[in-house]
């Protein structure tokens, strides 16, 4: 009885809006999400840095290889929360914005940017 009460809480979990929420759009808001997968910043490249993708289409990079980043698996859900935006970008280039991210399992905490250059960059 136990394992069938947990297994439906699980299940409702997973069902919730709470994870289906998408990237955080303005600074100090957050959102839940799963990740859709982790590796690292060159696909398959050990030690090239870290990368990480959610469910929701955020995704996190660094040129450095970040434990918390590194001991999280698919699915874990995690908060996302927006950190900062930079100015002056030109435009549509929306690079270069940090999200504090929370891996609900394992409880570590990281800030990365949505990709390896600001916005004007390379």
């Amino acid at each position: 009885m136990m394992r069938f009460l947990l297994i439906s809480a699980v299940a409702l979990a997973l069902q919730t809006p709470a994870i289906a929420q998408g990237s955080p759009t303005r600074v100090g808001q957050c959102s839940v999400t799963r990740i859709k997968w982790v590796g690292t910043r060159l696909d398959n490249v050990p030690g090239s840095g870290s990368a990480i993708q959610f469910v929701n289409g955020g995704h996190q990079v660094s040129y450095d290889q970040v434990a918390a980043v590194d001991r999280s698996r698919r699915w874990d859900a995690v908060r996302m929360c927006l950190v900062s935006i930079p100015k002056d970008c030109p435009p549509g280039d929306d690079r270069g914005r940090v999200y504090k991210t929370t891996n609900l399992r394992t409880r570590r905490s990281w800030s990365l940017p949505d990709a390896e250059h600001m916005c004007g960059g390379a």
